[in-house]
């Protein structure tokens, strides 16, 4: 492989001749760029990688902090103590979560979230029809029954009132939240 050095020797070389316009010139120069753009190439995915061993190293020391368990309700997580835990919208629908889903919160010493899954409950998946319940909230009818729909949800698929969607609920039991699956075009 081609160094620095030696694409610099080769541009000054060819300074002094002068000249630059053979195609022997430009297959070199080419062979010489793509040599040091192969070599840019590893020297930042060896600082990407290292750098990620890095994150993931003080990641696994992180242990601290107060953790705590519950369940989803459709819109927060209820700890053992009854008190409500806010969720981001946009994790709760991109995670797919439905009402009745164990959680894990670990509360940083920072003062940061950090929610997981650790126990979902079985799903039902159903069709239904999204409409605008007003002041920014949606609903999702399947035949006689109406879900709410977190807004983060319809907003990520683009739906509109009208549209079908696919949505999660707990198998088998009652509830007045879901989970939006898919878009149905």
């Amino acid at each position: 492989m081609v160094g620095y050095n030696q694409l610099t020797e080769y541009f000054l070389e060819v300074k002094n001749k002068g000249k630059m316009s053979t195609e022997l010139d430009l297959k070199a120069i080419k062979e010489l760029l793509d040599s040091a753009e192969s070599k840019i190439l590893q020297a930042k995915n060896l600082l990407f990688s290292s750098g990620m061993s890095e994150k993931a190293k003080n990641m696994d020391l992180k242990t601290d902090g107060k953790i705590i368990e519950g369940v989803f309700d459709g819109e927060k997580m209820v700890g053992p103590d009854g008190k409500g835990y806010q969720i981001s919208a946009n994790y709760a629908s991109k995670s797919k979560l439905v009402t009745g889903d164990t959680l894990k919160l670990t509360i940083l010493e920072d003062g940061s979230f950090v929610y997981k899954q650790i126990g979902p409950i079985k799903r039902e998946k159903l069709i239904g029809v999204l409409e605008d319940a007003g002041e920014g909230k949606y609903i999702v009818s399947h035949q006689d029954k109406k879900y709410q729909v977190l807004p983060a949800s319809v907003s990520y698929f683009k739906a509109q009132p009208g549209d079908q969607l696919a949505i999660l609920v707990p198998e088998g039991a009652p509830t007045e939240w879901a989970a939006v699956e898919n878009l149905i075009k």
